[in-house]
């Protein structure tokens, strides 16, 4: 009888062995899916973390993405407009300087007065030489022509004079050359304007050789 009991009780030992064996196992086994659905809300909250995180900056960016854009085109458009009307002042410069040059010149064209030719020994030694010079004088349009005709005609036989004078006191050599008939006409010019117009503008422009022959 006592043995039967020994049998019964270590039966009953053993389905408790097993029953908590079984248990623990069920418990490991709940234990371990309990971590992976935590691992695997951590995982999600990260993600979502993240997500919210980075949304200001994606939202930022693309705003940023937008205004470029948006600047670049106007940008293109205003500079479209800035170079139109760069190009149009342009033109309407080159209109102006255009009109004042043409302006300039017709103010600059002025009228001329003649001179009767002048004669005169050159001072050759030994030969007899004489030039022979006809004059015309541009003169500035700030003079009236009938008032400063009469103004020269009146003052002609000193330019006359003067002018005899100074042919007079020429060499061969100081005529010879395209170089040296310009410093003659610089040097009446400046000659005749201070005679002239000592306290004023110069109103001569140009004197003009109509004649210039050596005999």
């Amino acid at each position: 009888m006592a043995d039967t009991d020994d049998t019964k009780q270590q039966e009953e030992q053993k389905k408790q062995d097993k029953k908590e064996k079984k248990e623990k196992k069920k418990k490991k086994q709940d234990e371990k899916k309990q971590e992976k659905q935590e691992a695997t809300k951590t995982e999600s909250d990260d993600k979502k973390s993240l997500v919210k995180r980075l949304l200001p900056v994606l939202i930022i960016a693309v705003v940023v993405v937008l205004f470029a854009g948006g600047g670049f085109t106007l940008g293109r458009l205003f500079a479209g407009s800035g170079a139109t009307k760069s190009s149009e002042q342009d033109q309407s410069a080159q209109a102006e300087e255009l009109i004042a040059k043409t302006s300039t010149t017709d103010s600059q064209k002025g009228w001329y007065y003649h001179l009767e030719p002048v004669i005169a020994n050159l001072d050759v030694a030994d030969v007899t030489r004489y030039v022979r010079a006809s004059l015309t004088l541009e003169i500035s349009s700030d003079m009236n022509e009938s008032e400063g005709t009469a103004y020269l005609d009146k003052k002609k036989p000193i330019l006359t004079n003067w002018l005899a004078v100074y042919l007079a006191s020429l060499s061969l050599d100081d005529i010879r050359g395209e170089m040296n008939l310009k410093r003659i006409q610089s040097q009446i010019l400046d000659a005749f304007n201070e005679k002239l117009f000592p306290d004023s503008k110069p109103k001569i422009m140009r004197v003009l050789f109509k004649e210039f022959a050596v005999q």
